[in-house]
């Protein structure tokens, strides 16, 4: 779901990091509110107050967002549910859970503290905007407030609708998740429903286009390919989620990999290693211990010039976290590790030493003939 992202800061032992995306939102949402909404309800002001107050409502509904998804998450740290962070992404936020919820219940007081959240923020708002307008404060102050109250009592019910991964999709989950027993039977129904809501949406939002609605037409189209992608995305993390889970790398690894000597050219390597093997990324071996890693991307930084004299060894990174993972670690491990940082092979080590290497296409193969086999 996410691609770029970049941290915030750290609160309540929580990571709170921004998607790229949601820059681009945020911009939307300050232009939109500048341009559009105050200036039509609030006639007769500045172009820099409606800027201004285009900004201070995006950055509150930034930080309501953000109360929401802690709720979310800790409600999660309190049923044991380990948790990676929360990020802000194009459409709001997620709380990055590690794992699914143990029961029923559990999901169903996840996803319901959500929109309560955002309910009791539209309250609070609500009484300060009340506040305002008995003791006479200034107008783009209490239409500022007024908006995030307005808002905020949107995301409640946008996010009570019975389309997955909303909250209120995942309380439908946990409704069936508890009739029938059965998690993967929930997923899958709710995340159809979800789908089809999100080409509801899409519907809506062309149909609103040709009124010559367009911008309200774009918006209810992006949040319908937003959430019919999301519905399908989940119901597929899930899926990989059950089919991996109790695996260990070991199942998957290569014991026998290709590695290179320290001593190798970069043309030795390209020739006899990257074009024979087709493999990206090569574990770098002096004897029997492990120097590191090569990669074609360090290869491209090499003018082609020096690659008759440059060795690997001049190359080669040291292993770290991020390019490691042990035999005995959880195969779920591996493939997070592998998707936020992009590459497509890990080195498997064990006591310092070379164990094997794991590839992404041999755990996709097993999981599609697992799910195969489980359908």
């Amino acid at each position: 779901m996410f691609g770029k992202k970049i941290n915030l800061f750290r609160l309540l032992g929580f990571e709170v990091r921004i998607d790229l995306s949601w820059i681009i939102i945020a911009v939307l949402i300050a232009w939109s509110l500048s341009t559009g909404l105050f200036p039509f309800y609030y006639k007769n002001l500045s172009i820099e107050t409606y800027w201004a107050m285009g900004i201070i409502a995006a950055v509150g509904l930034f930080l309501s967002i953000i109360v929401h998804e802690f709720s979310h998450s800790l409600v999660a740290r309190k049923y044991g549910i380990p948790m990676k962070g929360i990020t802000l992404f194009i459409f709001g936020g997620v709380a990055e859970m590690e794992d699914e919820p143990s029961s029923p219940k559990v999901e169903l007081l996840m996803a319901g503290v959500g929109p309560l959240s955002s309910i009791a923020i539209a309250a609070i708002f609500y009484g300060i905007y009340s506040l305002g307008k008995t003791i006479g404060w200034a107008e783009p102050v209490n239409g500022v407030v007024e908006y995030l109250g307005l808002i905020n009592a949107i995301l409640a019910g946008f996010n009570l609708l019975p389309a997955f991964p909303l909250d209120g999709g995942r309380v439908l989950r946990a409704a069936l998740w508890h009739w029938k027993r059965n998690m993967r039977w929930a997923t899958r129904i709710s995340a159809q429903i979800g789908s089809g809501f999100g080409i509801l949406l899409i519907v809506l939002g062309f149909f609103n286009i040709l009124r010559a609605d367009f911008i309200a037409g774009m918006w209810w189209v992006l949040i319908g390919m937003f959430l019919q992608s999301a519905a399908k995305m989940s119901y597929k993390q899930l899926i990989t989620r059950r089919a991996l889970e109790g695996e260990k790398v070991r199942r998957f690894m290569n014991s026998n990999p290709v590695t290179v000597e320290p001593t190798t050219t970069v043309d030795e390597l390209v020739e006899d290693y990257v074009y024979k093997y087709h493999f990206k990324m090569f574990p770098v071996v002096n004897g029997e211990r492990i120097v590191g890693c090569v990669t074609t991307k360090q290869v491209k930084e090499v003018p082609r010039e020096k690659w008759s004299h440059t060795t690997v060894s001049e190359l080669a990174l040291k292993c770290t976290p991020d390019t490691t993972v042990k035999p005995d670690d959880d195969a779920m491990k591996a493939l997070s590790l592998m998707r936020r940082t992009g590459g497509s092979r890990l080195v498997v080590v064990e006591d310092d030493q070379l164990a094997g290497v794991v590839a992404l296409k041999d755990m996709m193969q097993f999981l599609s003939l697992k799910v195969d086999l489980d359908e």
